[in-house]
């Protein structure tokens, strides 16, 4: 076993999720909820790290900085349109939430919005589409409705 193979990692924990060491580190960090592809490629490129590297060879050092990078990206000063929560509700600050976070966030969200009654609070609560897509056709629920053939 050479020097390289014994320091590839082939699990990697970052935020919260593992992620596989033979995926090259843009697509490894968006394996994380709430990180997509652009903003893995901008966290890579402000940590001054290669992107083409796999995430089984980074050293416990890079693994630590793009760990606290993935935490709180506002650090790093990125773009606040690259966030994904700008202009919070509650607090009206620019965040950007990952893993659990963002999934209790968007369904408190939901939930303030059926209690308020607004329109997509209503469709939500009725199980319906909220974003105005067709519903003649799709988004059936229940027992399909066929048409019978006429006997002969």
């Amino acid at each position: 076993m050479s020097a390289g193979e014994a320091q590839f990692k082939y699990i990697v924990r970052i935020a919260g999720t593992d992620i596989s060491g033979k995926l090259k580190l843009p697509f490894g960090l968006a394996e994380i909820k709430g990180i997509g592809l652009q903003t893995a490629y901008a966290i890579i490129r402000s940590l001054g790290l290669d992107p083409n590297k796999r995430i089984g060879y980074l050293t416990e050092e890079e693994i630590r900085r793009v760990e606290e990078a993935v935490r709180d990206i506002r650090k790093l000063g990125l773009p606040a349109w690259l966030y994904n929560r700008r202009k919070d509700y509650e607090t009206g600050e620019d965040l950007h939430l990952i893993g659990a976070d963002l999934l209790f966030h968007a369904r408190r969200d939901i939930e303030r919005e059926v209690r308020i009654g607004s329109w997509r609070g209503v469709r939500h609560k009725l199980g319906l589409k909220v974003r105005g897509q067709r519903t003649k056709t799709t988004g059936r629920l229940g027992m399909t409705v066929g048409v019978k053939k006429k006997r002969k």
